[in-house]
Formats: structure tokens, C-alpha cells, sequence
């Protein structure tokens, strides 16, 4: 399977909740996807308001035919900047993920233990305005295998069930 062939496989799962964009995204990637949630809380009425619970992610889509240390650092990188300037943190802002999934043919084993030590953070006013997480998620196409950190667990699994179901 190429690359092309397994994003178009895995975004019709994000298709439902997110916003998908192929045209006109940040490069290196070669797809978007943007979700957006707003709550609101109330005590009876309307009038009663309690709480605003915004809740974004933004995830990023790459490929490439072999994933060195230096190309993961800089879609690392370029994922995790380009996902905090979208951040509005407010007050009523709970948390905005940015997710980065990068299929390849090849993935050496220095790069799947720094696939897993990828921990990215950052808080809002000591958390008072939300904070950010980052998650990732690999799939090496050769082997039928993704690999993740411990945010991207989900899209790990997620990335499996779509690639290898026909």
C-alpha cells in the first residue's frame, strides 16, 4: 500500500467530526483535519450561566518513504508550532491537542523509541486558560504496524483497524 492510498484510507474516520482540508495546508504535511467543540453550562435557565467549554485539536497528516530522526524533528516540530499559533486560550478554554500521524515505508529502531519519548506540553496561565497536548501517531506500511507515544495510543489503533481492514 502507498502512502496516498492509506491517508485517503484514514481520513473518511475523521470525517465525521472533523473538518477535513487537503488543499492549501501547512507544508510539510499533506492533510488537515480540525475539530471544535463549545459547551456551555447553565443551572436551571438559561440565565444561570455557569460555564464556556471550548475544546479544539488539530491534527496533521505526513508521509514519507523513510522516517529519519532529523525528518520526525522537524514534523515534530512544525506540527506542534503550527498548532499552538491556532491556540485562543481564554478563560473558558479546557484544552486544544495538536496531533501530528506520518505514514512511511521504513522506520528505524532509534526512531520508534523517540516516537514513544515524544512528550510535548504546554499550559495556559498555570492551566487556569487550558493547555495543550501533543499526540503521535507513526504507521510503518512495510511492517503493518503503528507506533505512537502515549498520547496517540487511540490514532495508533485507529490507524490499524482502517489500514488493515480492505
Amino acid at each position: 500500500m502507498e502512502h496516498s492510498q492509506a491517508i485517503e484510507k484514514i481520513l473518511p474516520a475523521f470525517e465525521r467530526y472533523y473538518t477535513i482540508k487537503k488543499d492549501e495546508v501547512t507544508q510539510p504535511f499533506c492533510a488537515e483535519a480540525e475539530f471544535r467543540s463549545h459547551n456551555e453550562q447553565y443551572f436551571l435557565v438559561r440565565s444561570a450561566h455557569i460555564a464556556d467549554l471550548d475544546s479544539n485539536e488539530f491534527v496533521f497528516f505526513a508521509d514519507c518513504e523513510e522516517l529519519t530522526e532529523e525528518l520526525l524533528s522537524d514534523f515534530v516540530t512544525t506540527a506542534w508550532e503550527t498548532g499552538l499559533s491556532r491556540v485562543r486560550p481564554h478563560s473558558g478554554h479546557r484544552n486544544s491537542d495538536i496531533s501530528l500521524i506520518i505514514f512511511t515505508e521504513k522506520i528505524s529502531d532509534e526512531v520508534k523509541i523517540k516516537i514513544k519519548k515524544t512528550k510535548l506540553y504546554k499550559s495556559y496561565k498555570f492551566s487556569f486558560h487550558g493547555w495543550s497536548n501533543f499526540k503521535l501517531a507513526v504507521c510503518s506500511l512495510s511492517e503493518m504496524t503503528a507506533y505512537s507515544n502515549r498520547h496517540g495510543k487511540d490514532f495508533a489503533k485507529l490507524i490499524i483497524k482502517n489500514i488493515k481492514n480492505p
